[in-house]
């Protein structure tokens, strides 16, 4: 590039100086907390010796991958994970645009700004609190609700040992602590919806159900798609904290997921590389399910994420 072209760059940077040195801690925090630990990624194809470096570690290739594939556990993680990751997207993502919508049909100031911090109040508990909130309602051992079927003349149900109920329980504790938060963005969108189009739709009788049918919905069906597509990046990623804090050895079964069992492999037993390995091909899957679902948002007329 010549000095003569470079010269204009230059000028556009210099005008718009002060929005690139607020930009500036952002692109540092992702340069040195998103892109420099991608070189950690190397583990997954070495046998990694803490003592002799990554760089001085033998080559292992693809043999991590091949011991995860063929391990006997692969389909129980993977079938766990697949399940609590569909319950993500298809039960907890929808109760988020649900919510927005309601909270944005309260009309009276007040009473929308105490519903909003009521539900996002439990976003700021640590999952240790609400595992331990959790415990102290359905223990068998003294728990509220226990407590309450009893005096009901029903007996004790294994809440916290079930299998049938684990699944349950995580969906309905991601609900209870995040659903509140994941409303802030479209509450944000619905604030950029032209009044003027519910007031056209009033004087033709449009009921307030068609308002939202009509004119609510798709002014912000943009930000779904994008923030589907974006959850769909994460759909492995369920939360270590959460699932590790709710796992015994009776639930394990249908428990046990991607995120615990790098824990336990990875930091308990030191396998360093294998659990690189796992934690890559997590990743991995997650970028072909965003490469789709942009794909397929572009062939609806989409703008998608890129």
């Amino acid at each position: 590039m010549s000095s003569v072209q470079a010269q204009p760059r230059l000028r556009k940077v210099w005008k718009f100086r002060w929005l690139y040195l607020f930009m500036f801690p952002g692109i540092v925090y992702f340069v040195l907390f998103k892109y420099v630990p991608l070189w950690g990624l190397l583990m997954a194809f070495k046998n990694y010796q803490p003592f002799l470096g990554l760089v001085k570690s033998e080559w292992a290739g693809f043999q991590h991958f091949h011991r995860l594939f063929g391990m006997s556990d692969f389909w129980m993680l993977f079938r766990n994970t697949i399940i609590l990751g569909l319950y993500n997207v298809l039960v907890f993502f929808p109760i988020t645009i649900c919510l927005a919508l309601l909270l944005n049909e309260v009309r009276k100031e007040m009473f929308k700004r105490f519903v909003q911090t009521l539900v996002y109040v439990p976003h700021f508990l640590s999952w240790v609190v609400i595992a331990g909130i959790t415990y102290v309602l359905l223990t068998t051992e003294g728990g509220i609700i226990n407590e309450l079927l009893k005096l009901l003349g029903y007996g004790q149900v294994e809440f916290l040992t079930s299998t049938e109920a684990f699944r349950p329980l995580i969906v309905l504790q991601m609900i209870w602590k995040d659903a509140g938060w994941g409303t802030i963005i479209f509450l944000a969108a619905l604030a950029g919806v032209n009044l003027q189009l519910y007031e056209a739709a009033r004087i033709d009788g449009a009921s307030r159900f068609q308002q939202l049918w009509h004119i609510t919905l798709p002014s912000i069906r943009s930000v779904i798609v994008i923030l589907f597509i974006l959850r769909l990046g994460s759909f492995l990623d369920l939360g270590f904290e959460q699932i590790f804090l709710m796992l015994n050895a009776v639930n394990r079964e249908v428990g046990e997921v991607f995120d615990t069992y790098v824990y336990r492999v990875g930091l308990q037993q030191g396998q360093f590389s294998y659990s690189t390995a796992v934690g890559l091909f997590k990743s991995a899957v997650g970028l072909i399910l965003v490469v789709i679902a942009n794909k397929i948002a572009k062939w609806c007329g989409e703008e998608g994420i890129y």
